[in-house]
């Protein structure tokens, strides 16, 4: 299989792209390119690359089918700075390669994510882990950055305070919040890359996460964007129906009722792009 690269992610490898406010993703290395991909898929009867319009039209047949084993042949090897609470998020995506900075070994610098005012919004009463579309009063807002601001100064002078006194960094490093800045190498084939990137980047994401996999988007495009493309068609703006959703569709098609109710009507409507009115 030849060596192939892509113009356009030679041409951003190790920049910074900024997330949230002290945090980064630089694209440090690659392997392929669309074009491995439809290599890996006609190896079976020898033939490679052929036309572009020919190598679209078998991306795109393979994501719509499912075909995914062509898409690990292209790996991406991404260095990220995140704060730790969005790190404990990351890693249940277990199918890359993570290589994070230690602090047994490091001492970590005085850097934290302090979310903006405007993210700062009342709990969701309808989803559990969320945070809902209203935001707190302009007061509260400030007693509460102020509150962060004074809690992380303050660990991290008595996690400081610890490690000039001679103790263990491995200990020193308990008393530390989870806002504090991390860094980590992460290596992932592109199958398990779109995969992330459909949980991560969808709406019920949280916000933090959603960030760094927008502009995560936005470097895997660089690479393979003929696969991004099918990526986005058949995967990332589609939609996938239970049956009892796909009766209700077709009751509605013939100017019947919808046959769900409650919270599974309100979620087949956001699927369609409806409102409860329409």
């Amino acid at each position: 299989m030849a060596h192939n690269i892509s113009p356009d992610a030679e041409a951003i490898l190790d920049q910074e792209f900024k997330v949230l406010d002290n945090g980064f993703i630089r694209l440090v290395d690659y392997l392929g390119s669309d074009s491995r991909i439809v290599q890996a898929a006609r190896v079976s009867y020898g033939d490679g690359t052929k036309t572009v319009r020919e190598d679209r039209g078998l991306i795109n047949y393979l994501i719509k089918n499912a075909h995914w084993s062509p898409f690990e042949q292209v790996i991406l090897t991404f260095h990220i700075k995140l704060p730790i609470f969005v790190a404990r998020q990351w890693i249940r995506h277990r199918t890359a390669r993570v290589n994070e900075i230690s602090a047994r070994y490091s001492v970590m610098k005085d850097e934290f994510y302090v979310p903006s005012s405007n993210q700062l919004k009342y709990q969701s009463k309808n989803n559990k882990q969320g945070r809902s579309d209203e935001e707190l009063s302009e007061e509260d807002k400030s007693k509460i950055l102020q509150s962060i601001i004074d809690s992380q100064t303050s660990a991290f002078d008595h996690y400081k305070e610890m490690i000039d006194l001679g103790l263990s960094r491995e200990l020193s490093r308990i008393v530390l919040p989870v806002n504090l800045y991390t860094e980590w190498y992460w290596q992932v084939d592109l199958r398990n890359l779109f995969n992330f990137l459909k949980l991560r980047m969808d709406f019920h994401a949280q916000f933090e996460i959603r960030s760094y996999a927008n502009v995560m988007a936005d470097i895997t495009k660089k690479v393979a964007p003929i696969s991004y493309e099918a990526f986005e068609e058949h995967v990332l703006y589609a939609q996938s129906f239970s049956r009892s959703e796909i009766s209700s569709i077709l009751s509605l098609i013939n100017n019947k009722t919808c046959l769900l109710q409650g919270k599974d009507q309100k979620e087949l409507f956001r699927k369609l792009g409806l409102n409860d009115e329409s």
